[in-house]
């Protein structure tokens, strides 16, 4: 049973303010050398920020960008066409619906991929990898109606989930000994535990064939005059798939991507030496955005969530000199996702973004308003982590090794 103190603390753990707050006290001692494994460079801001505008420019030269969501990759692929066509006949609030079951279930598939595995589309037989390979074979799982188990293929319910087996799941991915994927089990037993978790929360996901897509009528609800802040989609995301999560705990409550640094133990309280990063449930929540403003919401406060502490991000950043390791450990060797190493380079890359975002709007006389976090992620920084990480490595692959379960990253 949790108490006032353990559930204010798990509310702010699950806050974006949180995020910052404890990235910036490692930032803080970053910029003064005083950790263990990287120091901060902020006279190399302008060069990052310069790179990063170098290639928004080339993606976009008209500055009209997207956001940074998992619709991006879904369209390198034939088959989002395919289903917008046969989503086309549904009410709008069913379409919405349709596309937060996909869009929930691809994002939880999205954690690394590996240097290795690839996906051939059937239509096409081009091959994708990496982030994109994942969206395309996640979207034909959709489409074949692999994770569903009502008549309606195009969804993804409680019990498709729950039933969902790793063979389906390998053949879907094409796995083989020649094409493997990191993590397969892991990614399982998370697909699994979220059909678990929507049967569990009925005032979430509906009483009805439960399915992510129940989560549209709740934050219908939760618009006010047509707006909907992005913090709303952001803790409900939080709070709806909680459970799903392994790892830290609090009362017995799953933190989610929450881990331990050693800098930030001075505070007196259950967080204490907690950082919180969110990735996956950021990442998703900006993928959740584009389906309610189709329904015609206004989302507001963009720029209250954060930038995504993932490799290609936090890669630029070490790339390009942002960000310095201390000692050849921690590129020589592959580090655990609970490592200081990795929660350090994390947080770091959290406020790097920050600082990158403002500098970028600077050079190129834009407001946070035309220029949202979401949208220099997508021009952006995601873009240049994966086109330095090609320039300097074979296969591109990021500066810091990981072991990956298929859960984080």
């Amino acid at each position: 049973m949790q108490g006032e103190k353990e559930q204010q603390e798990i509310a702010y753990l699950r806050s974006a303010k949180a995020i910052r707050d404890r990235c910036g006290i490692l930032f803080d001692l970053g910029c003064e050398d005083r950790l263990e494994h990287f120091r901060c460079d902020l006279t190399q801001l302008e060069r990052v920020a310069d790179y990063v505008i170098q290639v928004i420019r080339e993606d976009y030269p008209d500055l009209q960008i997207p956001f940074h969501s998992r619709w991006r990759h879904f369209q390198v692929g034939t088959c989002l066409a395919q289903l917008d066509r046969q989503l086309s006949k549904l009410t709008p609030l069913a379409k919405a619906q349709a596309k937060f079951d996909l869009v929930v279930v691809s994002v939880l598939l999205d954690a690394g991929a590996g240097a290795v595995w690839q996906y051939h589309e059937p239509e096409t037989d081009f091959a994708f990898s990496r982030s994109e390979g994942l969206a395309v074979a996640s979207l034909q799982m959709f489409c074949q109606g692999i994770f569903s188990s009502h008549t309606d293929k195009l969804q993804a319910n409680a019990l498709g989930l729950q039933k969902l087996t790793e063979n389906a799941l390998a053949d879907g991915f094409q796995i083989s000994d020649q094409n493997p994927l990191v993590g397969l089990p892991g990614r399982l037993q998370l697909l699994r535990r979220l059909g678990q978790t929507i049967v569990d929360c009925p005032q979430l996901f509906g009483n009805d064939n439960p399915r992510p897509g129940g989560l549209v009528n709740y934050l219908l609800a939760k618009a006010t005059n047509g707006e909907l802040a992005a913090e709303t989609v952001f803790s409900t995301v939080l709070e709806g798939l909680g459970d799903i999560w392994t790892g830290i705990q609090i009362a017995g409550i799953n933190l989610g991507d929450v881990w331990l640094h050693s800098a930030i133990a001075n505070t007196q309280n259950l967080s204490s030496g907690l950082v919180p990063f969110h990735k996956l449930s950021q990442w998703l929540t900006y993928s959740l955005l584009e389906p309610l403003q189709e329904l015609g919401l206004e989302i507001t406060g963009l720029d209250a969530l954060t930038g995504l502490p993932e490799y290609r991000n936090g890669g630029l950043c070490l790339d390009l000199g942002l960000l310095q390791p201390k000692h050849s450990d921690v590129l020589q060797h592959r580090h655990s996702v609970d490592s200081e190493i990795i929660v350090e380079w994390r947080a770091l890359t959290v406020i790097s973004l920050d600082y990158i975002a403002d500098t970028i709007r600077s050079k190129l006389r834009m407001n946070a308003e035309e220029l949202p976090l979401v949208k220099v992620l997508q021009g952006g920084t995601w873009s240049a982590g994966r086109k330095i990480a090609a320039h300097l490595r074979s296969n591109g692959t990021p500066p810091i090794q990981i072991d990956s379960d298929g859960t984080v990253f």
